[in-house]
């Protein structure tokens, strides 16, 4: 079999691995002890499978693989934080984050190398879009961070806790292959991540929210950043398609399939004077009013040419106190890793941007600066 056609075995969920082994004339159960393999303990070579008789590891190396996309480099944060940058087949990087807290880990992963939906506050939209990640380039962010610390024969690596689809790309975008990389980290064979721990996070893909409530049952977040139509047009173009009427309807039927007192998370980028203020608030009260959720607030992460700044400490409390006296569950979001450009917002990785989204969006602000009066005019960037 040539080289090219190898299957990769790093992205198939326990089903379809099943049924690469009858593929092959061989027994289904070899599909468990070859995900253990590869998912509990970072083995990348059929030698190592020590379970596996030698005449099936030749065969497995004839006809597949295993295979992650290729680590370009490695970052950790003053705050530990660590960020890596891996090239996937396409040719571009994306980027992937681990943040460690108090009793927990969370991986940030990438689902698309840039991102069509172009919000105005996000780094990675600037850059364009390049390609979908396959489900082994997903779940092979996964892989990468989980061998980084370490792996103990017999023992499940428990570093990774948490697992976020909220890096680079809308993931129901990508819907098949961000899917099947989710049932691979909640699957015991893969990472055995808890449902609640695995999170999707969308800009509002209203059709699909419907689309993944009838396959798999992660914890939903919504990607909200405005409180009305008018203004989150500007900031979130998808809702031009997909109006916020439309979107909580959605992420209402989802979380109330879910059961289980579980609640939609909603993010809430803060930019000042764009929609910090005290009637964004009110409004987002009245939005949310029958929407069973918890609201996490994120100032926003400066990057070049955005436009945008970061809101004083004094409004992003005036907000968040706004908010709790309506009832509502509100945490403000700790920016972690900014010295290593690994903050929410700010990542970019290194796509080939076909669109040259990027360089007329730096064109449009350097017209925007030169026409603005001399008297007022200072480069936010």
């Amino acid at each position: 079999m040539n080289e090219t056609t190898k299957a990769n075995l790093l992205g198939l969920t326990q089903p379809q691995l099943e049924s690469f082994f009858e593929s092959i004339g061989e027994k289904r159960f070899r599909a468990g002890q070859v995900m253990k393999w590869i998912h509990h303990f970072g083995v990348d070579d059929f030698d190592a499978m020590s379970n596996i008789g030698k005449a099936l590891r030749e065969k497995l190396k004839a006809c597949a693989e295993i295979r992650g996309p290729e680590v370009v480099s490695q970052d950790i944060s003053g705050d530990g934080t660590r960020k890596w940058v891996v090239r996937v087949a396409s040719g571009s990087c994306v980027e992937t984050v681990y943040i460690p807290q108090a009793g927990r880990g969370t991986l940030c992963v990438s689902s698309q190398a840039g991102c069509s939906l172009d919000c105005s506050f996000c780094s990675t939209g600037k850059q364009g879009f390049n390609s979908d990640l396959t489900a082994a380039e997903i779940i092979g962010q996964v892989w990468i961070a989980n061998k980084s610390f370490g792996t103990v024969p017999g023992k499940i690596d428990r570093a990774i806790t948490n697992v976020v689809m909220m890096g680079m790309g809308e993931p129901l975008m990508n819907f098949d292959n961000a899917v099947a990389a989710m049932q691979i980290m909640m699957d015991d064979l893969g990472y055995g991540i808890s449902k609640r721990k695995v999170t999707l996070s969308t800009s509002g893909v209203a059709p699909m929210i419907d689309e993944l409530g009838k396959i798999i049952d992660v914890s939903l977040a919504l990607s909200l950043h405005a409180p009305n139509d008018e203004l989150r047009n500007r900031l979130v173009p998808i809702n031009r398609k997909y109006p916020l009427a439309q979107v909580l309807d959605a992420c209402r039927r989802y979380i109330s399939r879910l059961g289980e007192k579980r609640v939609l998370t909603v993010e809430y980028t803060l930019l000042k004077d764009v929609n910090d203020q005290p009637e964004h608030a009110a409004q987002m009260v009245e939005l949310l009013r029958d929407v069973p959720c918890k609201i996490n607030l994120i100032p926003f992460n400066p990057f070049p040419h955005s436009g945008y700044e970061r809101p004083s400490n004094n409004a992003i409390r005036r907000f968040q106190d706004l908010l709790h006296k309506a009832g509502h569950n509100v945490t403000v979001r700790t920016t972690r890793g900014e010295d290593i450009d690994a903050a929410c917002g700010q990542l970019v990785g290194q796509v080939m941007d076909r669109t040259r989204r990027s360089e007329r969006y730096i064109a449009v602000r350097r017209i925007g600066d030169e026409a603005a009066p001399s008297s007022g005019a200072a480069d936010r960037t």
